[in-house]
């Protein structure tokens, strides 16, 4: 019944043994039959039996309770790995061969189990900081309205704790900080610009930016700075409001500084009444986004300016007659220059009569000069290049009258100081005169074709440009008619002497006179050099005298009179033949016969 192969089983055999013998002894010495002995040993070997599956029972039931924790250990083993995501782990029990009982695989996973558990608590932590810092920075940018509850959110990522989910995690509150910084950044450079246009208008910066929220205007930027995307456009939106407000003021100032200075030019002011204005003139020249200078354009400044373009306009009233007697001068000022004649319905005379006997406002009046010397001043722009070669052609001519001076003068090629000169300038001159056809042929071309664009006449002091040009030309042609039968005139003159000559024998010509002496046209100058000055050709002269633009015109009394000597002068040969004496022709003896 008893195992007897242990040390332990032979004492208790022994035992067992000694007492069944004790027992028999008594039941001997009892009296008991073999029939009940036979049954209590029956019995007595029945509560053994039960004793023993009593115990093989409990060493069964601990057994399996070792089997179960040790299943435990090992599941909870796969799942902390699998959470924590060390899958490179294997169960220590596959591993170690050696270690059979259940005990000693006990021994082996609780120790790992608890390391892992360890593991988890850490590795937990590390997400509850994460997620605790995303939520608080998806809170920050949504405004602080949606808060999620950070550890409720995390039971739903218990089953994942591995280092890829946490460093998704990180990833994305990388991405978050990232975001946050570029809103921070976004919203500071809102605040400056924000600044600089509160500054320039003198609006109070303090309550532009509280009233998009109170946050803005804090000491501690960073931290307290709301960054959502209300605060975002709020700020947008504040910003336009502002650009649209400077937008209108920096008009609006600049208009008045318009008037302003139309107004100092019409009264003369003074330089020091228009530096106390100098801060507000110097916009005129800037754009919008070059005003950067606090309280540039405050209403103060516009309310200062728009008082001072009142008292300008107001004094401007009292003074209304002379600015218009002013401008009208303006005026016929530049029509002189550009020979044209002014509108005579605001002339001097009559816009002053008109003043005195209240017939027109001298406001409309002076408007109505002002548009005159617009137009005038259009006209001009238009008339530059026709009155640009006019100038040449006049310069042409005053050097054609030089150099016919200068041909007279028989003294000319002496070696006198400054003849070199003069000598250089009837070859420039003589350059000049050859280009006078074809100046004068384009300039009529160049009038005609401003005619046929502008649809009117090209007017030179009120006579037609046109008309002038075909005036000259014709006596230029008469002139130059003139002088070809003079020139076959003077040769059959010199003809006649030469032989007179042949017969008579020649005549000493006089002395030549002193080269500094003055000539008929000519000067002496400082260095001794004869310069030509210009001279006159009379009614009577030999040729006519040639027409130019300033032959029509004239002034009087400040205006333009047209002064037109359109026909030529009568030729007379008298003159031309009173410069041959008789002596010449007839020869110097006064005895000489006339040579029929």
């Amino acid at each position: 019944m008893l195992a007897m192969g242990s040390p332990s089983g032979v004492r208790t055999s022994t035992s067992c043994n000694a007492l069944l013998r004790e027992l028999q002894q008594i039941w001997n010495d009892i009296g008991e039959s073999e029939v009940d002995k036979d049954r209590m040993l029956l019995e007595l070997e029945r509560d053994c039996l039960e004793v023993y599956r009593r115990k093989v029972d409990e060493a069964a039931n601990a057994k399996a309770r070792l089997h179960q924790s040790v299943a435990a250990k090992e599941a909870e083993l796969a799942t902390l790995m699998a959470a924590i995501g060390e899958l490179n782990l294997h169960s220590p029990i596959q591993t170690e061969k050696k270690a059979t009982s259940l005990k000693e695989q006990l021994a082996l996973v609780s120790p790992l189990v608890e390391d892992l558990k360890v593991k988890k608590e850490e590795r937990l932590k590390q997400f509850a900081d994460i997620k605790a810092q995303i939520e608080k920075i998806n809170g920050e940018i949504s405004g602080y309205g949606h808060l999620i509850n950070a550890a409720g959110s995390l039971n739903l990522e218990e089953q994942d704790l591995s280092l890829r989910k946490l460093t998704e995690y990180q990833t994305h509150l990388h991405t978050l900080q990232k975001e946050k910084s570029e809103r921070l950044h976004k919203i500071l450079e809102y605040v400056n610009e924000v600044h600089s246009l509160c500054g320039v208008l003198g609006l109070d910066f303090g309550k532009t930016v509280s009233d998009v929220h109170p946050s803005l205007h804090g000491t501690s930027l960073e931290q307290t700075t709301n960054i959502s995307d209300r605060t975002l456009e709020g700020l947008e939106q504040a910003i336009l409001r502002l650009k649209t407000e400077r937008k209108v003021r920096f008009q609006e100032l600049k208009d008045i500084v318009a008037s302003l200075f139309e107004l100092w030019n019409l009264m003369d002011s003074t330089n020091e009444e228009k530096h106390n204005f100098s801060r507000v003139t110097s916009i005129l020249g800037s754009s919008e986004l070059e005003i950067v200078e606090p309280g540039a354009l405050s209403m103060e400044i516009l309310k200062q300016a728009s008082a001072e373009v009142e008292r300008l306009t107001k004094l401007k009233a009292s003074r209304m007659k002379e600015l218009v007697m002013k401008r009208r001068s303006e005026l016929e000022d530049i029509c002189c220059k550009i020979h044209i004649e002014p509108d005579p319905s605001t002339a001097a005379e009559k816009s002053n009569a008109m003043i005195d006997s209240g017939l027109v406002d001298p406001s409309e009046l002076l408007a109505n000069i002002e548009s005159q010397i617009n137009k005038v001043k259009a006209e001009a722009l238009s008339r530059k290049e026709i009155m640009d070669r006019i100038e040449r052609w006049l310069f042409a001519c005053d050097e054609e009258n030089w150099l016919e001076d200068y041909s007279q003068d028989e003294n000319r090629y002496s070696a006198g100081r400054g003849a070199h000169i003069n000598l250089k300038r009837a070859e420039r001159a003589r350059i000049t005169v050859n280009k006078i056809p074809a100046i004068v042929d384009n300039l009529i071309n160049k009038t005609l074709a401003w005619e046929d664009e502008k649809k009117k006449l090209f007017l030179y002091d009120g006579v037609r440009l046109v008309s002038i040009l075909e005036d000259y030309k014709l006596t230029r042609q008469q002139k130059d008619e003139e002088k070809k039968r003079y020139k076959d005139q003077k040769k059959h003159q010199d003809l006649l002497l030469t032989e007179k000559e042949a017969i008579y024998g020649s005549k000493p010509s006089p002395r030549r006179s002193n080269s500094y002496r003055k000539t008929n046209g000519y000067r002496t100058n400082g260095n001794g050099s004869m310069t030509p000055t210009p001279r006159r050709n009379s009614i009577g002269s030999a040729t006519p005298e040639l027409l130019t633009p300033r032959s029509y015109s004239g002034r009087q009394n400040g205006y333009f009179k047209e002064m037109r000597r359109l026909s030529t002068a009568p030729l007379n040969f008298v003159a031309i033949t009173d410069t041959i004496s008789f002596s010449s022709v007839y020869g110097s003896e006064p005895g000489s016969p006339p040579q029929g």
